[in-house]
């Protein structure tokens, strides 16, 4: 399944839409935050997110099976199609005010992710792909077309804010290269590969299929790839574990890097 120009654009009005809301809440003096059932943070900004992209999605597709993080809608059977939503990306990111947290919709179809928005509300900044239509990122009211670059010496590692540690520090001990390393919140890692900021970004930790199929999308259409610890594509659907497998993100295809362990 592929979107036309028309409904990639429309998906780009639902993330906006749900980042203003994101961002009233971000506006408030104090944000009341909740623990989940798996410690993770949850606030009023997740909520009215969430209930604006699922209303939104299932107007405009009906009959798609939508998968969020706060929520599902009802299905009947397997589902080869459907959308991941992660209606805040980054809630930790978002407590400390630092800005960069994200909007992530995505269009899962076989296994593959086909089309993805991400919006970081914060910044301003929203990177929109589909297969067959390439990856723009929109800062501002300015648009511009995105590719992948070739690694670069030093090697730039970019990794997150919250996460990484002792597994991380071992595997960029392992690089054979030169490196600096960029530490970003949320999606906006495969987005800074995507636009030629960043060029591998190594993840040993947990995620789930919603936190990253959108960004996985953006960077795809950009050039780059998404692997798992054996260098085969990170997968998605309703019939896998929600939670990804170990991988690696990367601009440039012919980049070698460590073994994940």
């Amino acid at each position: 399944m592929n979107l036309t120009e028309e409904q990639l654009q429309a998906l780009c009005g639902v993330a906006d839409a749900a980042g203003r809301e994101v961002m009233a809440v971000y506006r408030e003096s104090a944000i009341e935050a909740w623990a989940k059932d798996d410690a993770s943070p949850l606030t009023e900004a997740d909520l009215r997110a969430d209930a604006v992209i699922r209303r939104s999605l299932e107007k405009m597709f009906p009959g798609i099976f939508v998968l969020s993080e706060e929520s599902a809608t009802a299905a009947d059977g397997p589902q080869e199609t459907f959308f991941l939503v992660d209606p805040l990306d980054g809630t930790k990111e978002f407590l400390k005010r630092n800005d960069e947290f994200t909007v992530n919709i995505a269009l899962v179809h076989r296994h593959e992710p086909v089309a993805g928005v991400v919006l970081a509300p914060a910044l301003d900044q929203l990177y929109c792909a589909a297969r067959g239509l390439g990856t723009r990122r929109r800062a501002g009211e300015q648009w511009k077309a995105l590719r992948v670059a070739p690694a670069s010496n030093p090697l730039r590692v970019i990794g997150s804010r919250s996460h990484g540690g002792s597994a991380l520090d071992a595997w960029l001990g392992m690089l054979a290269c030169d490196h600096l390393f960029v530490a970003a919140g949320s999606s906006l890692k495969f987005c800074r590969i995507a636009e030629g900021a960043a060029d591998i970004y190594p993840r040993i930790g947990p995620t789930s299929q919603w936190d990253t199929a959108a960004a996985h999308a953006v960077l795809q259409e950009a050039g780059g790839r998404v692997v798992d610890a054996k260098g085969n594509p990170l997968r998605y659907g309703l019939d896998l574990p929600l939670l990804n497998p170990h991988f690696v993100a990367l601009g440039d295809r012919a980049l070698e890097y460590p073994a994940l362990d």
